[in-house]
């Protein structure tokens, strides 16, 4: 039975474990929460009924997909993403947001249900050992066995997962545990402890900038905010600086802008890795350098890169763990670009040609090429979509070859405006416009999916449903999984298998959900189909056929990896 001492009425010094959790997200500033109820966290449930004025509750359809709206929260505010789900298949569902936020270095605290303190270990009805499932992805798993921890422990998830470098928590909270009663004070607000350059680093960094003939800024990583954005725009500007992005972190610096050179992520412009290559000084902020960013390791010489390397990242472990640097800097995106907005070059700083010929190849490169098959032009319905939108507009993707159109022909002006997942995760673009929608209602939220992709998150249409979010879902249909045939054709010219698909009539399938769907069939019928959407007050779905042989803009399609050993 269930303790209802929270209730109207009953004692008040006492409350059950489920309430005392709750009152924590209150305390800790928690506004959201995304979920697929679960019998294993009734009691939290419960309690969250009668604080729904406060905390909203955004209830999915599948557990990957919640999982992915926290994650995709996470990105957008720079708060812990909140997600709860039920023990056992629930978690496993779960765990590739986990993934994605451990990759993307996201704040989420995803709560599980569990079992009875006193069925553990017996194997019982879905029952999961957590710390083994998560223990890799996560920065910090735990299991609440004393309701009168409760506080303590959820302090330490949100303080975990917000500083250093940020990342997921797995919290696992017993049934029997939320129905104790119990009495701990409420604590206080987690608090940032941001890490900061020393006065030294910053002289030796200017140092190193100002003698550079040649220097590149990579931007990437997780903890920016607008106005962190702005400060590292100004430095770039003062100090003659061409701006590069990591992999899915193009929204770090207005593409827009003169300074601004392109993304080192999948497809590059073959120009920019050329301009890499070529430079003397590369300034890394905020990026690991992993393997989609630098060509699976070719880009940058490992362990020594040939170029003087400043090495900027929030978490003390990433630094100098692939590659040797020449000035090692332990420090929050925030608190170093606060930090080099403040300097004042000591000697004019004359880098024109240097930034202007980066430039002027991004430029040619975002141009959409002349399509063979006029009917429908994915570059130029992109392109026009990035004239079209106001530069607030957030843009979402999953995985899939159809996302190398969309990074190099959509311009992201606004911080906040990408929210894609680096680990390639399909399904994500849907659930992370829900995301967007419920956090800024106002803004135009645009997912970009593959056939493929889209189908893994597609039950999502309900939710963007129930809770009238006007989302616009672009499905780019080639009945393939295209980038694994892609590879096949590469590497096993004539022997396609298991990557053709039968999808469904996707306009029919959104109308029966309740969206408002149109197929376009030609290029020039785009704009007004989307028009029309973005008209229609209603989430909606455009949806067109791209032939399987325009999978990607260009050729070469994809960075050259090396062909997989054939065993005899």
């Amino acid at each position: 039975m269930l303790h209802t001492a929270h209730r109207e009425g009953a004692a008040v010094a006492q409350r059950s474990g489920g309430r005392v959790l709750v009152d924590c997200l209150l305390a800790h500033g928690v506004d959201t929460i995304f979920c697929v109820p679960g019998e294993s966290y009734l009691t939290v449930l419960d309690a969250l009924h009668d604080v729904q004025d406060r905390i909203r509750i955004i209830v999915g359809r599948h557990e990957a997909s919640v999982g992915q709206m926290a994650e995709a929260y996470g990105k957008l505010t720079g708060k812990p993403g909140i997600c709860f789900v039920t023990r056992g298949p629930g978690s496993c569902h779960a765990s590739i947001a986990v993934h994605t936020a451990h990759h993307d270095a996201t704040p989420l605290i995803l709560f599980i249900g569990q079992v009875g303190r006193d069925q553990l270990g017996r194997d019982a009805f879905q029952e999961m050992d957590y710390h083994g499932l998560f223990d890799h992805t996560a920065k910090w798993v735990t299991e609440i066995a004393d309701p009168n921890r409760i506080p303590e422990l959820i302090s330490r998830a949100f303080h975990t997962a917000v500083n250093g470098k940020p990342g997921p928590v797995v919290v696992s909270i017993p049934e029997d545990m939320q129905n104790q009663l119990c009495a701990p004070a409420t604590p206080a607000h987690y608090k940032l402890a941001g890490a900061a350059p020393s006065t030294e680093s910053l002289e030796q960094l200017q140092s190193l900038v100002e003698a550079a003939e040649r220097p590149i800024l990579v931007l990437g990583g997780s903890g920016w905010s607008a106005e962190s954005v702005a400060d590292i725009r100004s430095f770039a500007e003062v100090f003659g600086l061409p701006v590069a992005t990591g992999f899915r972190r193009q929204d770090l610096f207005d593409n827009s802008h003169p300074n601004y050179v392109g993304d080192l992520g999948i497809a590059p412009d073959k120009k920019l890795i050329e301009l890499v290559g070529s430079s003397d000084l590369l300034l890394v902020v905020g990026e690991r350098l992993g393997d989609a960013t630098s060509a699976s390791y070719t880009t940058f010489q490992i362990p020594r890169p040939a170029q003087t390397l400043i090495h900027v990242h929030p978490g003390a472990e990433e630094l100098g763990a692939l590659y040797e640097a020449d000035l090692l800097i332990n420090a929050t995106a925030r608190e170093f670009s606060s930090a080099v907005a403040r300097l004042v070059p000591r000697g004019g700083i004359d880098r024109g040609t240097w930034v202007t010929g980066g430039r002027a190849a991004y430029e040619h490169f975002s141009v959409p090429p002349t399509s063979g098959h006029p009917r429908i032009d994915v570059a130029r319905i992109i392109k026009e979509l990035s004239d079209r939108l106001p530069s607030n507009a957030v843009i979402s993707n999953g995985a899939g070859l159809y996302t190398a159109f969309v990074h190099r022909f959509y311009q992201f002006r606004d911080y906040g405006s990408q929210l894609a997942p680096t680990t390639g995760a399909m399904g994500y673009g849907l659930p992370a416009a829900i995301a967007a929608k419920v956090v800024y209602p106002d803004r135009p939220a645009v997912c970009f999916a593959g056939d493929g992709c889209f189908m893994m998150a597609s039950q999502e249409l309900a939710t963007a449903v129930m809770f009238n979010l006007n989302l616009i879902v672009v499905v780019i249909d080639n009945s393939s999984y295209g980038s694994i045939r892609h590879h096949q054709e590469k590497y096993f010219p004539g022997r396609v298998v298991a990557t053709d698909l039968v999808s469904p009539d996707f306009v029919a399938l959104a109308e029966a959900y309740g969206a408002y769907a149109e197929r376009v069939e030609a290029t020039e019928d785009f704009a007004a189909a989307f028009e029309r959407a973005a008209n229609s007050g209603r989430p909606a779905l455009l949806t067109f056929r791209q032939d399987i042989t325009e999978v990607v803009p260009t050729k070469p399609k994809l960075a050259e990896p090396a062909a997989p050993e054939i065993v005899a």
